[in-house]
């Protein structure tokens, strides 16, 4: 055997060994991007999406996903929420329309949502459409991505 031919070898072997690891690096930024997008669209269809008939189930499916100050600052909120969400009859059907990442990495990433909800109570009792513009903070906790803050924007 020659020596071009062990080098030749050597360098398709090499080649391919890199081009295998950079599909792979890819498959796992492109999982991880959607593993975010899906996280931050549960968290503010959750967000926008409460009934006054099933209050409890519906702020423990906003604490589920959340982590940190956000779940801190929802839950000490959650007694007083339920009084008032009960009183006004409230109830808030939300529907994600888009959502974008503004950055992520392995460990945290901020994402853009926007949403519409109609939201019936004894103020509106036909119903009132509302859009919002939510700015998600997550972390990747436990293998699971969790909302840790929520901002209202534009």
């Amino acid at each position: 055997m020659s020596v071009g031919l062990v080098v030749a070898t050597l360098l398709c072997t090499a080649s391919a060994l890199w081009l295998s690891s950079r599909v792979y690096e890819q498959r796992e930024a492109e999982q991880r991007r959607q593993d975010i997008l899906t996280a931050a669209r549960r968290s503010a269809l959750n967000f926008t999406s409460l009934d006054h008939r099933r209050y409890d189930r519906d702020s423990a499916n906003v604490l589920k996903g959340a982590t940190g100050d956000f779940k801190k600052e929802f839950a000490a909120q959650t007694e007083e929420l339920t009084e008032l969400v009960a009183r006004n009859k409230s109830v808030s059907e939300g529907q994600v329309l888009d959502a974008g990442i503004v950055r992520s990495d392995e460990r945290s990433a901020r994402v853009l949502v926007v949403a519409d909800s109609k939201v019936t109570n004894t103020a509106a009792p036909h119903g009132e459409a509302r859009t919002y513009r939510l700015q998600l903070d997550l972390v990747h906790e436990g293998g699971r991505w969790l909302t840790s803050a929520v901002e209202f924007v534009g």
